[in-house]
């Protein structure tokens, strides 16, 4: 499989990384909207202008694309799908009918394969909530994120203008994930279950107030929320705010038997040192399951729904039916 990663920053370095595991993969070229005499890849790979990506789509089976959900990706993933198979991670919830929409339309008139919202959220909870929705459809699902730093969160943040740089904090409330555990089955608002706090570095002469403002009432991100702004120096954002940490935990909790007299909680729950390196590898496997379908005949638009497990594998099915079976 010869991937292409369209895009350079914190996500594309972990699909950059994660091809370096992988037996079955090569890069052939990073694509960024910089001047690529000015960026150096982590692994030796050669960097070219976005401009020039039509040049390469006969190299390329897949390409991977690592744009923010914000602005990014609802331009790019249709527009590259015209040429390209792709794979991308938007991750606006609301949004994604629309989206899978456009990129349906583009890839199916180009006979190209695409799937998009591929990552740990929407992807892994998306298919865990659908394997123990299944199989306890007398319950209900539960969805908490953090504590941990949300990548489209902050990237939305940083597109405001006056802001050079942010970090956004999804932190879950612990009263409604025991409330969960305990079986109690509770309805909650977002609001209810997440709060968010987020760290800025505001131009010297920036509104601040306006800055605050923008980031608590925007739609989809931050405005079902209850939302702390806190704005600090770049050196400190440097030294605390570093690291990519975040993760999660999916709950399903679910009843069986004639009365619904037994209880049974499924819960699946990811730790992540870095947010965009774990991502960066779900993309990858997934460039793998799309290689693979689009050689089988499979065209238009999917999620990870719609793959087989094996699919994402790089072993043969013997080996899985062995080990992992």
């Amino acid at each position: 499989m010869k991937i292409g990663i369209y895009g350079y920053g914190n996500l594309a370095k972990g699909v950059e990384a994660a091809a370096e595991y992988a037996d079955d993969c090569s890069v052939v070229g990073i694509f960024t909207r910089r001047d690529p005499d000015t960026v150096k890849s982590l692994t030796g790979v050669n960097v070219y202008s976005a401009n020039d990506i039509l040049n390469f789509k006969n190299e390329i089976d897949v390409l991977v694309i690592c744009g923010g959900s914000a602005t990014d990706l609802p331009e790019m993933t249709p527009t590259l799908a015209e040429n390209f198979s792709v794979v991308d991670s938007f991750d606006t919830h609301s949004n994604i009918p629309i989206h899978f929409a456009n990129v349906d339309k583009k890839a199916k008139l180009a006979g190209k394969l695409a799937l998009i919202c591929a990552g740990w959220d929407p992807g892994m909870f998306s298919l865990m909530r659908t394997y123990a929705s299944s199989i306890l459809p007398n319950g209900r699902d539960y969805t908490f994120w953090g504590k941990g730093v949300s990548q489209g969160h902050s990237d939305a943040a940083r597109r405001i203008e006056g802001v050079l740089d942010a970090r956004q904090y999804t932190v879950p409330v612990q009263s409604a994930i025991d409330k969960v555990k305990n079986g109690e089955e509770p309805e909650f608002t977002a609001r209810d279950k997440h709060t968010r706090e987020v760290f800025v570095v505001a131009q010297e002469d920036a509104d601040k107030a306006r800055i605050e403002k923008e980031i608590t009432e925007m739609p989809n991100y931050y405005s079902d929320y209850n939302t702390t702004v806190h704005f600090i120096s770049a050196e400190e954002m440097k030294e605390k705010h570093s690291a990519l940490p975040h993760g999660g935990t999916v709950i399903r909790s679910g009843k069986t038997g004639l009365n619904g007299e037994n209880k049974h909680t499924v819960e699946f729950n990811l730790k992540l040192d870095s947010n965009p390196e774990f991502t960066g590898s779900v993309l990858l496997a997934s460039a793998r399951a799309v290689d693979r379908m689009y050689k089988r005949g499979r065209r238009g638009c999917i999620t990870m729904l719609d793959i087989a497990p094996s699919d994402l594998s790089a072993l043969s099915g013997e080996e899985l039916r062995k080990c992992l079976l």
